[in-house]
């Protein structure tokens, strides 16, 4: 790759695009070398259950966009999954899912993708979700549009909240956490037409934004989670906002987008009981 010139990355849009691309097709090849060879699969160390995992894959993706990172912008912050950064406070921020849908990936489920965020000055500016299975790069930057594989994308435009198809998903300490999503989840089942759960939050915005789905719901997430396909259906023409309708931050530990039509109705069904 490349190394680009830092001083020239808060303004100069194609420059970081052409990066952050450049970055995610790279991972996500090796993502894709890991999920048609071998792998293993671990548990995290704060995770006594076995069900919170990584696998080498995680791994590797994540340490090839570190080295990339921290070589080509060595005064950024990183601030990542699966490996612990110090903030020390710079303008620029970047934010990687090495993997974004490791349980899938680790039950060999075609469905999962690196996703990439960059924020300057706490606005997120540019993003890059990349599905090395389907070869697809939807990326996104601040008031520059969003694309899939360089074609232009938007949100769909239906206003009914009963003929829409919306994603969700679930933390994994779902058994035993009381924030876990599931009393939502049967509050907006019989509401929408369809729900449908991917396993990768980062797909699921990227699919707002190009029209698969009218909306996408989450709670406790991270920032890796969500910061990349925010702006993907931000620059789309959707709404995204947390479960109360608050702006979203860096630490916001929620997120509801949509195509703007649906927006409140799914708010509204989201904090029935609270």
């Amino acid at each position: 790759m490349r190394k680009p010139n830092p001083m020239t990355l808060s303004t100069d849009s194609t420059e970081i695009m052409k990066f952050m691309k450049d970055l995610a097709s790279e991972a996500g090849a090796i993502v894709a070398s890991y999920f048609q060879g071998c792998f293993e699969v671990q548990s995290k160390d704060e995770d006594p259950t076995g069900i919170d995992i990584v696998t080498d894959a995680d791994k590797a993706s994540e340490h090839f966009i570190m080295n990339q990172l921290r070589r080509s912008f060595p005064n950024h912050d990183i601030l990542t999954e699966e490996t612990e950064t110090e903030i020390t406070g710079s303008r620029f921020l970047w934010i990687v899912d090495p993997l974004d849908g490791t349980v899938n990936f680790s039950h060999s489920y075609p469905h999962f993708g690196v996703s990439i965020g960059f924020m300057e000055d706490n606005i997120i500016k540019a993003g890059v979700v990349f599905d090395p299975i389907r070869q697809e790069m939807f990326w996104a930057y601040h008031c520059g549009g969003a694309f899939l594989n360089g074609d232009a994308i938007s949100v769909t435009q239906g206003d009914n909240l009963y003929r829409s198809i919306v994603g969700t998903g679930f933390p994994y300490d779902k058994a035993k956490a009381t924030v876990n999503n599931i009393k939502e989840f049967c509050q907006v089942t019989p509401k929408v037409q369809g729900i449908r759960r991917s396993g990768s939050a980062a797909l699921d915005l990227a699919w707002v934004a190009c029209g698969r789905l009218d909306g996408f719901w989450e709670l406790k997430l991270k920032p890796w989670d969500f910061m990349a396909g925010m702006i993907l259906a931000q620059e789309a023409g959707g709404k995204v906002t947390d479960r109360y309708g608050g702006s979203m931050e860096l630490r916001s530990p929620s997120i509801v987008a949509t195509n703007t039509f649906i927006h409140d109705d799914l708010l509204r069904i989201l904090t029935l009981d609270d």
